[in-house]
């Protein structure tokens, strides 16, 4: 169960990097205004358009993987073992201390 979790965590760490990575590069909607007059078409990697739909469809696809891990996370770390009674049988009761009270009734002091 520990490789399991250490699988969905590293891949959750590597989701977040991801969109991380692609948030920041991704354009605003501003900058397709200027796309569209041809003065950033010239520098995009997948043309006017392209990289946008490509982006954020990664983006989308990180993030689906991102809310599963979590939600696995969630789960297995919430599991515990099940027990077929209740808590309360498997308590042990520890016997209280008896205090000893001399017959006389009177404190002894304790002598060296």
């Amino acid at each position: 169960m520990s490789l399991i979790l250490n699988i969905v965590q590293v891949v959750q760490l590597l989701a977040a990097l991801g969109m991380i990575g692609l948030i920041l590069v991704q354009h605003g909607k501003g900058a397709d205004m200027g796309a569209a007059f041809g003065s950033g078409s010239s520098g995009s990697l997948f043309g006017a358009s392209g990289g946008a739909n490509f982006m954020s469809r990664t983006t989308g696809v990180l993030a689906a993987v991102f809310f599963v891990c979590t939600l696995a996370l969630a789960y297995f770390g919430n599991l515990r073992p099940v027990s077929s009674g209740s808590v309360l049988e498997g308590a042990v009761v520890a016997p209280a201390p008896v205090a000893e009270v001399p017959a006389s009734g009177a404190a002894q002091i304790p002598t060296k």
